[in-house]
């Protein structure tokens, strides 16, 4: 029977940057009623303040929910309040390395928007990540972007020479994440392994960017069985098997 069970956030809980919506929101609350649940993300804490956590509701539900930002670098959980259990930040450094070499990738391949809706390129501690048209940009904007992936690939292919010690993810609808080498959703799944004492055969891995080079496809190395989405509502139906199957083994 599976334990847990872990999804990426942005194009599989959520729009990009955007709030649950109220099916969703239910569908979450009603799984971590029976199952512990874990979102990983190249979202910054902040962004899981705002997008997720006011659409959870409160209360002891919440222990059941470890929440990793930025791709699995930082763990949170839930004790009556949210504590950090780590974080794998960047030295600063390396930090400043990273982002002069995404800004010389991306005037590289030439493609720095005319237009972008705040930062192009975010220092969160422990991940440095592009947002191609900005952290703010409309919705169908990043949809039209670069929906297979082609630009994405075209900057990865210039910046990954140029910090050759560091791991580099696609994820989103206009990302690009670096984090420490080895430090990705893999190293999140291993790190739930960890803590909550769950065998990684007992977990579900589910994102909608689990091809070579997407921010979910690490996750693939642990041996966590995955199901891939290709947007929200398919999400929705995963949950909706999912919960139905555990609710029909508890009542067996």
């Amino acid at each position: 029977m599976k334990r847990l069970i872990v999804f990426d956030l942005d194009g599989t809980l959520a729009e990009s940057k955007s709030p649950l919506d109220a099916e969703m929101g239910a569908l979450l609350i009603r799984l971590l009623g029976i199952v512990k649940v874990a979102i990983i993300s190249g979202g910054a804490w902040p962004q899981f303040k705002a997008q997720l956590l006011p659409h959870l509701g409160t209360g002891d539900l919440l222990r059941n929910l470890s929440l990793l930002p930025t791709c699995g670098t930082r763990f949170y959980r839930y004790d009556g309040a949210w504590a950090q259990s780590y974080a794998e930040d960047i030295a600063p450094d390396d930090r400043r390395t990273i982002v002069r070499a995404v800004t010389l990738a991306l005037d590289r391949a030439d493609l720095r928007p005319d237009r972008h809706w705040g930062e192009l390129i975010e220092d969160r501690g422990s991940q440095i990540t592009l947002s191609a048209l900005g952290q703010q940009a409309p919705l169908a904007e990043k949809a039209a972007w670069d929906p297979d992936f082609a630009k994405r690939r075209q900057i990865v292919s210039i910046l990954a020479p140029m910090i050759p010690d560091f791991s580099i993810q696609m994820g989103g609808a206009t990302s690009i994440d670096i984090t420490r080498k080895g430090i990705d959703k893999a190293y999140g799944i291993g790190k739930l392994h960890d803590l909550l004492g769950i065998a990684i055969t007992d977990m579900i891995f589910v994102g909608d960017a689990l091809f070579p080079g997407g921010n979910d496809f690490p996750a693939k190395r642990t041996g966590v069985l995955t199901i891939a989405v290709r947007d929200t509502e398919e999400t929705k139906r995963v949950i909706e098997a999912i919960a139905g199957c555990l609710e029909s083994v508890d009542q067996a």
